[in-house]
């Protein structure tokens, strides 16, 4: 069997190879008691058995050492109770650090300091880029099985053919499908995060959020007016349908998170074009979902009467941003 770990042996190796000599600086005496648990943490990890055992090699320990004081929050550091070795366990195999690796050599990534959201697909974490900037950095899941449960989402969209269906393929598409969805949307003026930089299972988005927590999801908030609240999201499942060719998919209080201007659509990993055999049932689903947010915040509209909008809605005022 091919060994996986190639790209990240050749980044090692070259790693080595251009070295520079650097003259030994005697180490502090008095370490921060943080800097001795960060220490002991990745002490564990190289005497573990099992899935550690690649970074015993000097090899990769020397990538590694490279990025271990940029990563400290995914080593537990950070405002969450649940940023332990389990998280570190469940996100960050070899593959990912060497992904986070490139991107950090690539100036993308400079900090990956502290989770902001988990789901059964990834984990989000707050970085910053090179310029003190913070960023969103979706670290898709490589160890379990949860994307073969998405091939309905794949599987029809001619911008993905000659699927492989090993996990790790699956997973690599997928992260490659939500950048360009993003893109897609963006590109058409629609509120989504900003697509920054992808390699392999990590996917880096303008970050959305303060210094401590990201921003609510709509379903947490009581907005003021969810009339124009309402007539924003039709208008962006209509220009997804009518200008991007896009479908949602999964179009919900959950995916839509409340900025200080207005509604942020996310996690379009599952949108879909106009062409893949359920679009027509996604949109439906979506436009199902929306109004059913706008009936309880009492909005008095009926299903057929948002899907004709949503069809026929005039949008000769929408033109490609750039």
């Amino acid at each position: 069997m091919k060994d996986r770990g190639n790209d990240w042996d050749e980044l090692a190796i070259n790693k080595n190879r251009n070295r520079r000599k650097k003259s030994k600086r005697g180490k502090s005496k008095h370490l921060a008691q943080d800097e001795i648990d960060a220490r002991d943490f990745v002490g564990s990890l190289e005497n573990s058995s099992g899935k550690y055992d690649w970074m015993k090699e000097k090899r990769y320990k020397s990538i590694f050492r490279d990025i271990e004081n940029k990563i400290q929050g995914a080593l537990g550091k950070g405002p969450f109770e649940w940023v332990d070795r389990r998280v570190f366990d469940q996100v960050f195999d070899r593959l990912t650090l060497m992904s986070l690796y490139k991107l950090m050599k690539n100036e993308v990534i400079d900090t990956v300091d502290f989770p902001v959201a988990r789901g059964k697909e990834a984990h989000v974490f707050h970085g910053t880029d090179p310029q003190g900037k913070s960023i969103a950095i979706k670290i898709f899941h490589t160890s379990n099985a949860v994307f073969k449960n998405l091939m309905q989402y794949i599987e029809g969209d001619q911008r993905f053919g000659g699927l492989r269906r090993r996990h790790r393929d699956l997973v690599d598409i997928w992260v490659r499908k939500e950048q360009r969805n993003l893109s897609r949307l963006a590109k058409w003026g629609l509120t989504v995060p900003q697509p920054l930089g992808i390699n392999k299972n990590v996917l880096v988005m303008e970050y959305l959020g303060d210094d401590t927590s990201p921003y609510p999801k709509l379903r947490e908030v009581v907005v003021e007016d969810p009339q124009e609240v309402y007539d924003e999201l039709l208008e962006f499942l209509a220009v997804s349908w009518q200008k991007a060719n896009l479908v949602h998919g999964d179009f919900s209080p959950f995916n839509i998170l409340w900025s200080p201007n207005g509604p942020v659509v996310i996690d379009v990993g599952q949108a879909v074009i106009q062409s893949h055999p359920k679009a027509q049932e996604f949109l439906i689903r979506d436009v199902t979902r929306l109004v059913e947010w706008a009936n309880k915040n009492s909005i008095e509209v009926e299903l057929a009467e948002a899907m004709y909008e949503v069809l026929n809605m005039d949008l000769s005022h929408i033109t490609e941003v750039g």
